[in-house]
């Protein structure tokens, strides 16, 4: 059960899908789904339905809503396609730290607002660029987010970089569950021992684990990394995540 919502932020108008399980009654925890760097498309509506069927109301938002409304791949085309892959980085490249933390803040308006969620903290969950999104809603809202998860995450803590979000991971006050990609150039190993040592000196609840022989982008089925005994396992740990959080 889905239906399309548009929220209004600083920098436009988001338009998002909420998921509920069929014949929801009532208002259930929130669970905010980030895309990977394709955006919305088929694969990401079944993901969300997933988490939602196990009793969550779940808020996918178009995180490219500043260039295009909707899928930005075309049908029939991949994110790694090379007349769609300048696309998307040129987009992403407009998600500055910035740009995320007045979404995040849009965000939370729009779940405030939607019949379908109940009040209380919520969980949250991204995928390939979008786990450092999780990462940082979780730490500037640590008093809503009560559990944080990325899966195949890029880039979360690069040496000397200021817009990391292993700089801002000591105000996490929720859980934090982390499912890495075995050697993920996008993820090497030391910036996993990186953000490991960070969450751990800041006292953080959190849990790493590396999805042996899993590439990057294991839980998308669009993909050709595509693993589904990892992708069952990730959906496994994010529904025990949630249960125990919310």
């Amino acid at each position: 059960m889905s239906r399309a919502i548009d929220i209004p932020a600083a920098d436009g108008t988001i338009d998002a899908h909420i998921f509920t399980p069929a014949g929801a009654a009532g208002p259930l925890p929130a669970v905010v789904l980030f895309t990977d760097i394709g955006g919305l498309r088929p694969c990401y509506h079944e993901k969300a339905q997933q988490i939602a069927d196990n009793g969550y109301a779940v808020l996918m938002p178009n995180v490219y809503y500043r260039d295009a409304r909707g899928p930005v791949v075309p049908e029939g085309k991949s994110f790694r396609d090379p007349e769609v892959r300048p696309t998307l980085l040129e987009y992403a490249g407009h998600l500055t730290p910035e740009a995320q933390s007045r979404d995040f803040l849009a965000l939370l308006d729009g779940i405030d607002g939607a019949a379908e969620f109940a009040a209380g903290k919520l969980g949250v969950v991204g995928y390939c660029m979008t786990g450092a999104f999780a990462l940082r809603i979780a730490a500037e809202h640590p008093d809503r987010v009560a559990a944080a998860a990325g899966f195949h995450s890029a880039r979360l803590a690069g040496a000397d970089d200021p817009n990391s979000p292993v700089q801002v991971v000591g105000s996490i006050a929720g859980r934090v569950y982390l499912g890495h990609a075995d050697q993920d150039e996008l993820l090497p190993a030391e910036q996993i021992a990186r953000l490991d040592e960070a969450l751990a000196k800041a006292g953080v609840h959190f849990t790493t684990e590396l999805y042996k022989g899993a590439a990057h982008g294991f839980t998308a089925k669009d993909a050709p990394a595509y693993d589904a005994t990892a992708d069952a396992l990730h959906h496994k740990r994010l529904v025990m995540l949630l249960e125990e959080t919310l």
